[in-house]
């Protein structure tokens, strides 16, 4: 079993003085191609296409030197209410493995990937009207449809549009966080969604087993405790109101 997270937009700053190591060679054409785009956009320019304030200033700079800027694991990198949930630095390196990482950047990267600090959305538009969607579409969905393990796909919607999974080698399910609230009525809210994504994620990571169905791996769910119902190629987790 495979899981693909979402990125964050928050990151950790810093890392060691290695080169960037990324699995998946077959994307890089695409990589290097945004990289060499934002290595040409002076930091004040790019404020506008991230659509970021100048006090945000130092994570456009961080766009222009990617290929020499210090590295950490992407499971690091990212930052946030999802994954504060995985708690990656206490899951055991086997568990690590069947973690995978989506990106505007970079496509999709394993958890012990070393990359930078960067700064790109699913949803942003380059100089040009150069989509990521138009970028990635062509070489990111045959990558994670070749991937030889059920894929369990926590990516949200502008990541999922780069690179939509419709015949895996395999077998794929999306990834639905349901409220329940007071009145049994159910609705997505962010923080939670994130937190239990995150939650489930670092579970299923640790028993990932070998399923080939959403309904193997939705019984791996349950035995972990998680109350989860089945549709079409979707699981859908259903959590308390919390609040």
């Amino acid at each position: 079993m495979l899981v693909i997270l979402p990125p964050s937009e928050t990151k950790e700053p810093g890392g060691e003085n290695d080169p960037m190591e990324l699995s998946f060679p077959e994307l890089n054409p695409v990589r290097n191609h945004i990289m060499d785009v934002l290595a040409a956009i002076p930091a004040e320019e790019q404020l506008a296409f991230l659509k970021i304030s100048p006090r945000l200033i130092e994570q456009a700079e961080a766009n222009t030197v990617l290929r020499t800027a210090p590295t950490m694991s992407s499971i690091y990198r990212y930052t946030g209410v999802l994954f504060d949930a995985l708690d990656a630095a206490t899951l055991p390196d086997d568990a690590l493995a069947h973690i995978l990482i989506g990106s505007a950047l970079f496509g999709v990267t394993r958890a012990t990937d070393a990359i930078p600090a960067y700064r790109l959305s699913g949803n942003t538009t380059l100089p040009g009207k150069l989509t990521l969607r138009s970028l990635w579409k062509d070489a990111l969905t045959p990558t994670l449809e070749g991937l030889p393990e059920f894929i369990v796909d926590m990516r949200s919607g502008a990541y999922l549009n780069l690179g939509p999974i419709t015949s895996p080698a395999v077998g794929m399910c999306t990834v639905r966080v349901e409220t329940q609230q007071p009145d049994g009525s159910r609705k997505v809210v962010s923080h939670f969604n994130k937190h239990y994504k995150g939650e489930l994620a670092r579970y299923l990571a640790v028993n990932a087993q070998d399923p080939t169905t959403l309904a193997e791996v939705a019984s791996i769910a349950r035995v972990g405790g998680f109350h989860v119902e089945t549709s079409g190629t979707q699981l859908t987790l259903i959590t308390p109101d919390n609040k």
